[in-house]
């Protein structure tokens, strides 16, 4: 049973399951954010726990291939050595589990920052969807309505 399992773990089985795991989360910040069952999920430790697990598994497989890890100091020399660094499976889906866990991160706090403003769904809807696909624009169109509503450059409140 164990051995199944095992065989089951391919880097493309974790690369799609990841993928099928994330989406309802998403699905959830964007339809339904002030649900009870969305803020005991988002604001959980279990989903960065099951992510950052797989991307123990993904680093300890590379590991047990022998891959070289020290190539992934490559990837600050130039870009054929990002693309060299890339072609590896291996590789490639710790990144991809890097950006999804920290995309996933940034929808929440987008999510929970909107919630706390009283910002309309119709408005963070368009930076949530941008931020599951390219991180950065969704957070950085969020930040520019945020600014209006908030009325404070800064993304994080001060504590004194």
């Amino acid at each position: 049973m164990l051995i199944e399992f095992q065989d089951y773990l391919t880097f493309e089985n974790i690369y799609i399951w990841s993928n099928i795991f994330v989406f309802p989360f998403w699905l959830m910040l964007i339809f339904i954010p002030k649900s009870k069952i969305t803020q005991i999920f988002i604001n959980s430790i279990i989903l960065p726990l099951l992510l950052a697990s797989a991307y123990i598994f993904v680093f300890y497989q590379i590991i047990l291939f022998e891959e070289p890890i020290f190539d992934l100091f490559q990837l600050y020399t130039g870009l054929d050595s990002l693309y060299t660094v890339f072609s590896n499976e291996g590789f490639l889906l710790l990144f991809w589990l890097h950006f999804v866990s920290i995309n996933l991160f940034l929808g929440s706090w987008i999510s929970n920052d909107g919630i706390k403003y009283n910002m309309s769904l119709k408005i963070v809807v368009l930076p949530l969807i941008l931020t599951y696909f390219s991180g950065p624009v969704g957070f950085v169109i969020y930040w520019l309505i945020r600014v209006f509503y908030a009325k404070k450059l800064r993304i994080h409140d001060q504590v004194i």
